[in-house]
């Protein structure tokens, strides 16, 4: 049986990375062959979520959300959600509900991105509304369609 800390944390970021002109990027899991954004979990309870979601995008994408040409926005937004019965193994055996934190991180052009290839099997950017429409996650797809007010 696994200890505590070998359990995963409830708390989570969600990544929207766009364009200034609202192309958004859509990753594909491996594990179900859904499209998202960046999401992930802390690595420990003490990480902060800005450094969770630096890392995240890093790990997923190869993307550097502290170049001088990006723009990383923490949108103070919280979503609680139940995880899935299917997921909930990863979990400590009392928890049935994960926080995601969503963030913005704007980068100056659609790009090639690499991927975690034991993560994500292909990427795509769409314009924001196509991009919240591919979104199997409901988090994720109003979260892209928050996107607009986010930029101007």
């Amino acid at each position: 049986m696994p200890d505590d800390r070998s359990y995963k944390i409830p708390e989570s970021v969600l990544v929207v990375i766009h364009t200034p002109t609202l192309e958004v990027l859509l990753i594909r899991r491996t594990d179900v062959g859904t499209w998202q954004s960046v999401t992930g979990s802390k690595d420990f309870a003490q990480e902060d979520w800005h450094s969770t979601a630096v890392r995240e995008v890093r790990e997923e994408t190869g993307i550097d959300a502290l170049h001088a040409e990006c723009r990383l926005q923490d949108w103070g937004l919280e979503n609680v959600y139940e995880i899935y019965p299917a997921w909930r193994w990863r979990y400590h055996p009392q928890v049935s509900h994960n926080t995601e934190r969503v963030f913005g991180l704007c980068v100056p052009t659609a790009q090639a991105v690499q991927l975690h290839d034991k993560e994500h099997t292909a990427w795509q950017w769409l314009p924001w509304r196509e991009a919240a429409d591919r979104c199997f996650s409901a988090s994720n797809a109003e979260a892209i369609l928050m996107l607009p007010r986010y930029v101007a």
